[in-house]
């Protein structure tokens, strides 16, 4: 195995995230706006490693094209990092340099996929899919620093349009554009696959965490799991549970990995409920599936979860465990609203810009949650994955859900959602 680039740098100027679903909107957004803020607030020695995740090699290389565009166009155009440069000659090559893309196959809705990922992630080698050696170059990872969990599925088929124009009549622009019941959605939406861990799936033990879901075949071989459930929550909490090796650290003094979930403005109590845990019953999979993400997030660290949540932050080697025994940090974020075509529609192209005017509309309007675009959708979770410790404990940012917002003018900024 040949040296990695980074490895001329010493640990603590290497920065390692991993991003799921990052092949396009608030996936890629985070991608892009990771390596313009790491640029522009990192010591000018120190080294990004980005893994964005894809559900196929073909996306993972797009996606890595378009954040090596981007990546150059923000290193040749860039006054900052002129700038940050100071009196000395500014050499875009040396900023090229000094972030380093690597990508791997996920996909969330296929558990042995999740696993084979994680594994690779563990104990296997990264590539950049558009190397230009054959074979491409394997890099080992040794941590990761951050992992960005936004892939997701909404689940939805349509709209009523009948709620639409009745809920703008009646509850006003603003609302109907933050918190829409007008998505149509398909209940009964489910996976049967053949489970790959059997303590990870739903059982009827009271110790499993699952065990309140109503939706599933109970024969062990053919588990039924949510498909939007899944795609949402499921496959990230497998996930983050294999990744312990790399998120776990040896001692308090080092800084602890970060698994930073991506959540939603729109879910509300009334959207979970525990006798459909897995929301197959429910009208709105997608805000049960996201309510649940805020509930697992913000309980992470509480004492009364922490039975539960001892064993699922101990990696399975007892011996990995016993080296590396400080758990990783859950945060909660969501990236505001964002103009997307993920439910369809007649005359997608027509009716996106229009729901794209719409919410900066509202924005102009004097909501601070319609950042509109994908990368502004991304400020809450890259400023988790790039803040300092000291600051997060400070703010105690493991209790709060962080929110993406944007002023009038489309200043981006952090917000606590109320």
């Amino acid at each position: 195995m040949i040296a990695a680039p980074w490895d001329k740098v010493p640990p603590r100027e290497q920065l390692f995230v991993l991003v799921t679903g990052a092949n396009s909107g608030v996936g890629l957004g985070i991608c892009e706006r990771l390596i313009d803020d790491f640029l522009a607030t990192r010591p000018l020695t120190s080294h990004l490693i980005l893994i964005p995740t894809t559900r196929s090699v073909r996306k993972s290389r797009e996606s890595v094209e378009s954040l090596r565009q981007h990546l150059r166009r923000t290193a040749t155009t860039s006054p900052a990092l002129r700038s940050r440069a100071g009196s000395s000659y500014y050499d875009p090559d040396d900023t090229l340099a000094r972030v380093h893309l690597l990508s791997t196959q996920l996909d969330l809705c296929d558990l042995p996929s999740v696993y084979a990922c994680a594994a690779n992630l563990v104990a296997g080698t990264l590539t950049d899919p558009t190397d230009p050696v054959s074979p491409p170059r394997a890099y080992k990872i040794p941590r990761l620093d951050s992992v960005i969990f936004n892939a997701g599925f909404g689940g939805w088929t349509g709209l009523d349009w009948t709620g639409l124009f009745t809920d703008v009549f009646t509850k006003g622009l603003l609302a109907v554009l933050t918190w829409p019941s007008f998505k149509l959605a398909r209940p009964g939406a489910v996976l049967n696959q053949r489970p790959v861990r059997s303590d990870l799936v739903p059982t009827d033990s009271p110790d499993n965490p699952l065990s309140l879901a109503s939706a599933y075949d109970t024969k062990p071989s053919s588990p039924v799991l949510g498909e939007v459930f899944c795609a949402n929550v499921f496959g990230h909490y497998v996930f983050a549970h294999e990744l312990l090796p790399l998120l776990s650290r040896a001692t308090p003094e080092e800084t602890p990995g970060r698994v930073v979930w991506t959540s939603s403005i729109e879910p509300q109590a009334r959207h979970l409920r525990l006798d459909d845990f897995q929301g197959v019953e429910t009208e709105g999979p997608y805000e049960s599936s996201k309510r649940l993400t805020d509930v697992l997030s913000l309980s992470s660290h509480l004492p009364a979860t922490q039975r539960i949540a001892k064993s699922y932050f101990s990696p399975e080697d007892p011996q990995i465990a016993q080296r590396l025994p400080v758990r990783p940090s859950f945060y909660l974020t969501h990236p505001g609203v964002v103009a997307s075509n993920l439910f369809p529609v007649p005359f997608p192209f027509i009716l996106f810009w229009a729901y794209k005017f719409a919410l900066y509309l509202a924005r102009w309007l004097g909501s601070p949650w319609h950042p509109v675009t994908g990368y502004n959708g991304a400020v809450a979770p890259v400023w988790i994955a790039l803040q300092d410790d000291e600051t997060l404990e400070e703010l105690e940012a493991k209790k709060i859900k962080w929110g993406s917002a944007a002023s009038f003018s489309g200043r981006q900024d952090v917000k606590k959602t109320e």
